[in-house]
């Protein structure tokens, strides 16, 4: 249960709220009709996270609308992924917008300090798969999470993944960000003693089928504890890590 229900419900046994009230309070504006977007208000309230904005298709216009809409309701800090170079020049002239082109990102508001259990490692196996790592990187970050980046670590040089060691000893969840065959998440998989997200990557020759050849890899993985999300999915993984992260938070409070 988020602390702003939790809070409501304080000053309903309190006698600061009446039963209206608190049932008001719960209620109200669920979510804010713009038209050609819901934005869902609540979010934050059932799940501890406030909506983030997936930028591409949506034109600048509406994604400057939805900020101000999200801030309006009291959630000042805005994710934004998959966010163009030409559309962040366009939101940046309304919004005081921080944007990462190599991710993609956009961020309105400012970053968290860290509350989760531990460190999140993302390793890539490529230098060419950091897009992806860094739309990870910086989605956990916005999360609350403390992020440890490991780039370029892959099988075809396996002494650069074992000078990581103590990054992987460490860390409560790791992310894999690879393309190509996708070897990496069964590498980091046999010598983690934690949950490791595997993201595929889209790169790689004729034949890796814009990623499909690594997801399939990472998906009938041998080793244990790797869960896979989808094609290029830096966000999602992520965000699931940042889940995982938090667990003890949640179980302690």
């Amino acid at each position: 249960m988020s602390h702003e229900i939790r809070d409501i419900l304080q000053q309903l046994r309190a006698g600061e709220l009446s039963l209206d009230e608190a049932e008001r309070a719960l209620k109200t504006k669920p979510f804010d009709d713009l038209g050609f977007a819901k934005v869902d208000l609540h979010r934050k309230t059932r799940q501890g996270v406030s909506e983030v904005i997936y930028g591409e298709g949506k034109t600048a216009e509406q994604i400057v609308r939805i900020v101000e809409a999200m801030q309006q309701a009291g959630q000042p800090d805005v994710l934004i992924t998959r966010l163009s170079r030409e559309k962040a020049q366009l939101v940046s002239a309304v919004c005081d917008l921080e944007y990462s082109e190599m991710a993609r990102i956009g961020i309105i508001g400012k970053r968290p300090e860290p509350d989760g259990c531990g460190r999140i490692l993302i390793a890539t196996a490529g230098t060419s798969d950091m897009p992806v790592a860094e739309e990870a990187a910086l989605t956990a970050e916005m999360l609350g999470n403390q992020v440890v980046r490991a780039y370029d670590m892959g099988v075809a040089g396996l002494h650069r993944t074992l000078a990581h060691m103590d990054d992987v000893m460490d860390a409560n969840v790791i992310i894999t960000v690879a393309g190509m065959e996708g070897a990496l998440a069964s590498l980091i998989g046999g010598l983690a003693d934690c949950p490791v997200i595997a993201v595929p990557t889209s790169v790689g020759y004729g034949a890796s089928f814009g990623g499909v050849a690594a997801l399939l890899a990472m998906l009938n993985s041998c080793a244990s504890g790797v869960a896979v999300v989808n094609i290029d999915n830096g966000f999602g993984a992520a965000f699931m890590a940042s889940r995982i992260n938090h667990m003890g938070v949640k179980n302690a409070s």
